[in-house]
């Protein structure tokens, strides 16, 4: 395995910085081949990669998969993404290898699609988010490409394994309120900044009650601040009327939401604002709104 790493190092910095496209995609076939070849040795699953920031490796605390995820960026600032998953299979008692195929330029329903290693969704993956429920486990990958030179793309989506089976899915309906939801793709300008990220936060979120006034009900809105954590992201949006659907002109609007996971699924909080607990996050919580009557009024 140092032998590998050792001969694969030199051939992710020409991925990285060879000054052609030609070059770059020579290199990274040689790559490829080599990490192929690798990922195949017993016992590899267990081997610490050191290739640099450059190549993403994110194992589960449980050892049933590993992903490895890097990107090859063409002259014309296009990215396309390579990878591989390494997971157990429970009836040979041994870790399969898939080589992860970026399909997104032929990708339509890219939020609603349930993908395979043969069609996937191109990312770099940036973290990988564990949550339980009723003794299962479930994985969640935070993910970001360039796309091209417009626009870049993060993701948010879940990665099952099916019982007895090694095969990695990519989008999994987790997201409540959301049926076809299978994850949560952000494509925005080149020039933006957004956030998301997996973490301990302090959320506000609001619960709507009843209260009797004068003799008639009123909905009004209790604020509620917790901790807990959640995936906390920016929402995106055009920076000027009439540019919906042109990812090139999206940004940061200034709200975050976040994504808690409760009873199996991911829960949007529509109205959440993180901070982190010992400094400021973006700004400053907002007011608490008034607790006053909603206009609609129960006889």
């Amino acid at each position: 395995m140092s032998a590998y790493e050792r001969n694969m190092q030199p051939l992710i910095e020409k991925v990285k910085d060879a000054p052609t496209d030609n070059e770059r995609y020579n290199a990274n076939e040689q790559f490829v081949q080599l990490m192929d070849e690798a990922l195949h040795v017993d016992e590899s699953f267990y081997w610490k990669w050191n290739l640099g920031n450059y190549v993403s490796v994110l194992t589960s605390s449980d050892r049933q998969f590993r992903i490895i995820t890097w990107p090859v960026v063409r002259d014309n600032g296009e990215y396309e993404c390579f990878g591989f998953v390494q997971s157990y299979n429970d009836r040979t008692d041994e870790y399969d290898v898939y080589v992860l195929n970026d399909k997104s330029d032929e990708l339509i329903s890219v939020n609603e699609e349930t993908l395979g290693p043969e069609n996937w969704l191109g990312s770099v993956y940036q973290d990988l988010v564990e949550t339980k429920h009723e003794g299962r486990t479930y994985y969640t990958l935070i993910g970001w490409t360039g796309v091209n030179a417009l626009t870049q793309r993060k993701v948010i989506e879940p990665i099952l394994f099916r019982s007895n089976n090694s095969r990695p899915q990519f989008g999994q309906a987790l997201f409540r309120r959301e049926k076809n939801l299978r994850r949560l793709v952000l494509e925005y300008s080149r020039d933006a900044m957004v956030n998301v990220r997996f973490d301990e936060q302090i959320v506000r979120t609001y619960e709507n009650k009843k209260v009797k006034k004068n003799g008639r009900t009123y909905n009004i809105q209790v604020p509620h601040e917790e901790k807990m954590k959640m995936i906390l992201f920016d929402e995106i949006a055009p920076m000027l009327p009439g540019m919906e659907g042109l990812p090139q002109y999206y940004v940061p609007t200034g709200t975050e939401q976040a994504y808690v996971f409760v009873n199996g699924r991911w829960e949007l909080k529509d109205n959440a604002q993180g901070r982190l607990s010992d400094q400021k996050l973006n700004k400053e919580f907002e007011p608490l709104p008034k607790q006053v009557p909603t206009y609609q009024v129960e006889k």
